[in-house]
């Protein structure tokens, strides 16, 4: 792990959201960022996602995931009370195929942004979330790079020789 504070908070408003959430974990583990998370509706627990949004940011924390479907109010809520940067992740859960919680989280009011990644994609965000840390610690940073030239020399390996097909 980068050191003992806690780096990266995973918000998502139900039980049922876990298996989608977990990718974000995943990849925070596999680049050795620490992460809590924390099932908390927006609408259910107002105060007591206030409450955890305040003492996340009180004990050091920098940058926040959060998932959620319909409406998806979550991301947007926690952009209100924190100057974190605060990742939306629209979740698929409803009669029109995600296009609501997609829609509700890329169309936040000026002043208060939250970055978007595609529909159930947590993994995605986790990676913008080290992207954002490795601004600050220069070991993530090395290994975004060597993630990254991985990626490429994995691709250059598999196109056979220009004949693939």
């Amino acid at each position: 792990m980068l050191d003992s504070i806690m780096k990266v908070a995973i918000f998502f408003g139900s039980q049922s959201d876990t298996a989608i959430m977990k990718k974000a974990a995943d990849v925070l583990r596999d680049f050795g960022v620490e992460f809590s998370s924390y099932p908390i509706s927006a609408h259910r627990a107002g105060k007591l996602l206030a409450q955890t949004v305040e003492q996340f940011e009180s004990e050091g924390g920098e940058v926040i995931i959060a998932g959620a479907g319909l409406a998806a109010h979550l991301p947007g809520v926690i952009a209100s009370m924190t100057v974190l940067p605060v990742i939306g992740v629209p979740l698929n859960g409803g009669k029109v195929g995600g296009l609501d919680a997609l829609l509700s989280i890329v169309q936040m009011p000026k002043q208060i942004p939250v970055a978007t990644v595609g529909l159930d994609n947590a993994a995605n965000a986790a990676y913008l979330a080290c992207s954002i840390l490795a601004i600050k610690y220069p070991d993530l940073k090395a290994k975004l790079v060597a993630f990254r030239a991985k990626l490429a020399q994995d691709i250059a390996e598999n196109l056979g020789g220009g004949n693939v097909l």
